[in-house]
């Protein structure tokens, strides 16, 4: 799949029910620094929770976020949530 074509569907989810909207390069840079994260709850809650697993990943490695990355800003989000992350089960 395609980096845009995996960006656009990233985004359409993320962006979906929420009046604050990310761009893939806000997107990235709240995963890069997660404590970023507060200042886009909704649509970060949308990423971690509402879009595919395997979406997720081949979002983050096709922005050079290592999965390890991925999955400390996800238990971080988790903390903030209350939700858990599918991701770290997910193979």
């Amino acid at each position: 799949m395609a980096k845009v074509n995996v960006d656009s569907l990233v985004l359409a989810t993320v962006n979906a029910p929420y009046s604050k909207k990310l761009d893939t390069a806000a997107l990235v840079a709240c995963l890069r620094a997660p404590t970023s994260m507060r200042t886009a709850l909704g649509p970060m809650s949308s990423f971690f929770y509402d879009v595919d697993i395997d979406l997720q990943r081949k979002f983050a490695l096709s922005h050079d976020i290592s999965l390890d990355m991925l999955s400390a800003a996800a238990a971080l989000f988790d903390t903030w949530s209350g939700m858990h992350w599918a991701g770290d089960v997910a193979a």
